[in-house]
């Protein structure tokens, strides 16, 4: 008996998963709100395409990823907005 493994062919990874990937750190470094926009969208879309492949495509995790980044991205972005907004406001109040 031999000792060699075999190994299972790889699984693809979605292509949307990838760019879910990619478009969330761009979200978190050079495209703060589009890049959050693009990784949402293409984190379901991922998501949904490798639902439906039964099990031809990978990714899942990725596509997981790319949504967390997206999404607490644009959190930031909402926290911080409503912060310069309250204290803008704080601002012209105290000064009257």
């Amino acid at each position: 008996m031999n000792n060699q493994q075999l190994s299972l062919p790889a699984v693809p990874n979605s292509t949307m998963a990838i760019v879910s990937l990619v478009s969330g750190i761009l979200g978190w470094t050079l495209l703060p709100f589009f890049g959050s926009i693009a990784a949402i969208y293409s984190g379901y879309k991922a998501k949904r395409q490798i639902g439906d492949s039964n099990g031809q495509l990978g990714g899942n995790g990725m596509a997981t990823v790319g949504l967390v980044l997206g999404y607490t991205s644009l959190g930031l972005i909402l926290v911080t907005c409503v912060a310069v907004a309250a204290i803008t406001a704080l601002g012209m109040f105290s000064q009257r």
